[in-house]
């Protein structure tokens, strides 16, 4: 199981790939940019959890690489 970011490696702006509550069972990551980080450790057993610019909030699995940087 591959381990997910600690709070530290997180920052608002960061583009990740999120497990929502919904989808746990399913395992379906949604892409998104984070707006808050909602966990105050530094560690969590399922992920930190980040709410996205797009208001959906999940667990992080890890953080993405952008393609492109576009500015709204």
């Amino acid at each position: 199981m591959n381990e997910s970011p600690s709070r530290d490696k997180i920052k608002i702006g960061t583009s990740v790939l999120i497990v929502q509550k919904q989808d746990q069972q399913t395992g379906v990551l949604t892409e998104g940019m984070v707006r808050r980080i909602l966990t105050s450790s530094n560690s969590h057993p399922h992920g930190i959890k980040v709410e996205l610019d797009n208001g959906k909030i999940g667990r992080v699995q890890k953080c993405v690489n952008p393609k492109n940087h576009s500015e709204k």
